[in-house]
C-alpha cells in the first residue's frame, strides 16, 4: 500500500527533507529524471513525489502518465535554483477545471 513520501531532486536541493521523514532520491541529471520517476512510482510505495521544478519540466512526458491515476500524486516543489511559478500554474489549471473559474488567483 503506498503510503510513504519521495522528494526527487539535485543533492543540495533535497537532504533537507530526509529529517522530516521523506525518503530523498537523488537526480542531478534532467537525463536521468524520467527513469528515475518511472521507478519510483512503480514500485507503489509511495502516495506523494514531491520533485524539483527542474526534474519535474524535465520529465513531462514520463509525468503525463501518472495524471489521471490517483496515486501517486507528483508535485512540484521550488528548488535552490529558485521558483519559477510551476506550482502555483498547476493550482489554478486544478482550480479552473474543478469550478470552471480560477477563483483564488483570478487569472
Amino acid at each position: 500500500m503506498a503510503n510513504k513520501i519521495a522528494i526527487i531532486g539535485d543533492r543540495e536541493s533535497i537532504k533537507g527533507f530526509a529529517a522530516i521523514g521523506f525518503d530523498t532520491i537523488e537526480c542531478d541529471e534532467a537525463q536521468k529524471a524520467n527513469m528515475i520517476l518511472r521507478n519510483t512510482a512503480e514500485t507503489e510505495l509511495y502516495s506523494i513525489i514531491y520533485m524539483t521544478e527542474e526534474m519535474f519540466l524535465a520529465c513531462e512526458k514520463e509525468r503525463k502518465k501518472y495524471e489521471e491515476k490517483t496515486l501517486p500524486a507528483i508535485i512540484p516543489v521550488p528548488g535552490l535554483k529558485g521558483n519559477n511559478g510551476i506550482g502555483r500554474q498547476r493550482l489554478s489549471d486544478f482550480v479552473e477545471r474543478a469550478v470552471g473559474s480560477d477563483i483564488i488567483f483570478n487569472n
